[in-house]
């Protein structure tokens, strides 16, 4: 492999910042197809009872995968940290140690998942004649979570210095991998959901071994298998920032889980059309958590070497691209949902719920920039546990009310809609005064005693 480490602590930011979240984004997207590719398939083929007990499980499913994106950012600020100050020996233990942790931590959880998989498809009030297909689906989902989590930690490490591209060929691969499966297992072996299921797994495993087969190879990181011994200090750093990340994003997932178990209330039609149209809309949450991950590993370099103001710039430049870039997919998308949710299904009246889904998500995603944005700066100064708890009390806290008191009495899907762009405004601002704060007493004073 070429070279591809970036030099983020000099030179122009916005070109730099752009090369390097929009494969980022490109990598979420090709991820997210694993599953799209899954619900389209067996909404054309087998029907839309499968394609909502394969919808149904994507909530609950992002749930465990955030757990370990979480940790994986963790991975990415340390090393990111060791790299801008050209530690090579720590370089290595933190690629070893993070790896470790992601290890043990997804096989453990992989393997309850599947022991509580009737009761977890209980609490999603999953109906009956879905049952068998939802849990059979999630258990295999669930069996090839070590892998994805493998996957999720190697490319973390490498976005720790600037390559986002290794990572976004691994899972393309993957990605036709698992459109080819896909089709095979279903129009050839008869197969249904566990077809699709399989077919992930099975690019998974290739995604996560192309990685580390890359990382081998890359001489910054010194990977070897026999070097898994973890480092306790820097296992606790990984956590520390790590853990409030999962957190947060498990947070999303959690209130996400409960909106589904409204959504499973309401009927078939709606559940597969929130499943169609979740695959649609996550587009525009891979972009613009992109920049928020930029944000994270550009300030996390820089704040390790003392650049305070490159910094602030850092957090201005991501903020102004991903605003610009997120309202325009999100209008494109808008514009062409009616074709977009074809893709999935040609029932008119799935169709029209979908729409439906994607007004509310969609038109107010510009305040879902500053969150991420926000959100991501703060972990890059190693604040991670901030903006943890104001989604856990903001996004979390808001949605579960929201469904347990407004819907509740009025059990419509436009209202249980209403829940996200509530949830995400009273968050966002309450996130923008604790990066305000933190910066005027903290930041700025360090900028001042660096030019007394």
């Amino acid at each position: 492999m070429a070279k591809t480490n970036m030099n983020m602590l000099s030179g122009s930011l916005w070109d730099k910042i752009f090369i390097f979240a929009i494969p980022l984004a490109i990598t979420g997207v090709i991820q997210q197809i694993f599953n799209a590719t899954d619900v389209a398939i067996v909404g054309h083929y087998v029907g839309k009872h499968a394609m909502a007990a394969v919808g149904c499980n994507t909530p609950v499913v992002a749930l465990m995968v955030n757990l370990f994106i979480g940790i994986a950012l963790g991975i990415n600020v340390v090393s990111a940290g060791f790299i801008g100050l050209n530690d090579r020996e720590k370089i290595s233990r933190t690629v070893h140690t993070g790896y470790a942790v992601v290890l043990v931590l997804s096989i453990f959880i992989s393997a309850v998942a599947i022991l509580c998989s009737s009761y977890i498809m209980g609490l999603l009030n999953v109906p009956s004649e879905l049952m068998d297909q939802a849990s059979l689906y999630f258990k295999i989902i669930m069996a090839g979570l070590p892998l994805t989590a493998v996957y999720n930690c190697g490319a973390a490490v490498f976005a720790s210095h600037g390559d986002t591209r290794t990572p976004l060929l691994c899972l393309t691969i993957a990605g036709i991998i698992n459109v080819v499966l896909n089709i095979f297992f279903i129009t050839c072996l008869n197969m249904k959901v566990e077809g699709v299921a399989i077919a992930t797994v099975a690019a998974s495993a290739v995604s996560a071994l192309m990685l580390i087969f890359f990382l081998r190879k890359d001489e910054t990181f010194s990977f070897s298998l026999r070097q898994f011994t973890p480092d306790r200090a820097i296992m606790n750093r990984i956590l520390k920032i790590g853990l409030p990340a999962s957190l947060q994003g498990m947070v999303f997932s959690l209130s996400n889980t409960c909106i589904q178990s409204a959504i499973n209330s309401l009927g078939a039609d709606v559940m597969a059309a929130s499943a169609a149209a979740f695959n649609i809309e996550i587009l525009v949450y891979f972009l613009l958590n992109s920049f928020g991950q930029a944000a994270t590993t550009f300030i996390g370099q820089n704040y390790a070497v003392g650049n305070i103001k490159r910094c602030f710039e850092i957090t201005r430049v991501c903020l102004w691209q991903n605003m610009i870039l997120t309202l325009l997919l999100s209008g494109f998308l808008l514009y062409f949902a009616r074709t977009f949710l074809l893709l999935f299904t040609d029932d008119p009246d799935v169709i029209e719920i979908g729409r439906l889904r994607l007004m509310f998500i969609l038109l107010p995603e510009g305040i879902n920039v500053l969150l991420e944005v926000m959100s991501g700066a703060m972990r890059g100064y190693g604040r991670s546990l901030t903006p943890a708890m104001m989604a856990l009390a903001g996004i979390c806290g808001i949605r579960i009310i929201w469904v347990y008191t407004v819907f509740s009495r009025s059990p419509d899907f436009a209202v249980l809609m209403t829940c996200y762009p509530v949830s995400w405004f009273f968050t966002t601002l309450a996130i923008i005064i604790a990066y305000i704060r933190f910066k005027n007493r903290h930041l700025i004073p360090l900028t001042v005693k660096q030019h007394g």
